[in-house]
């Protein structure tokens, strides 16, 4: 089964997707912020990472560099999903596996990923990823 951490500061948010990606069939972890993250992930190796941009301790794009430069860390893809920094994020596409700027379709954060797993399986098969 997939496992995915979600991190996010708004508890709503956190409550909603780990409610609907364990609907999904996903196996879901979430964090507050990007520290207790970075923690929760060094320890569950999750296969994907849905991380707000904007969170205290730690935002989404520090813990996307934090994880590229630990080599335990650094193959799991993260996908950003942000209300205001997008844009930001875009300037920084080796750190995100895709962005999703709030508010996006439940469907299409499903759509996402599948896209960004099946991209992963093709780089661990030697292929583009």
């Amino acid at each position: 089964m997939t496992t995915i951490v979600v991190v996010d500061d708004e508890t709503l948010i956190t409550d909603f997707l780990t409610f609907f990606l364990e609907d999904a069939g996903y196996i879901v972890h979430a964090a507050r912020n990007g520290v207790d993250a970075l923690e929760l992930i060094g320890r569950v190796r999750p296969d994907v990472v849905i991380t707000d941009y904007m969170m205290p301790a730690m935002s989404g794009l520090d813990l996307a560099r934090a994880m590229k430069a630990d080599g335990a860390l650094a193959h799991i893809p993260v996908i950003l999903s942000s209300a205001a920094q997008g844009a930001s994020a875009r300037a920084h596409p080796n750190l995100f596996a895709a962005i999703l700027d709030k508010p996006y379709a439940a469907a299409r954060l499903l759509q996402t990923l599948v896209l960004v797993m099946a991209a992963g399986a093709r780089g661990h098969e030697g292929g583009e990823a």
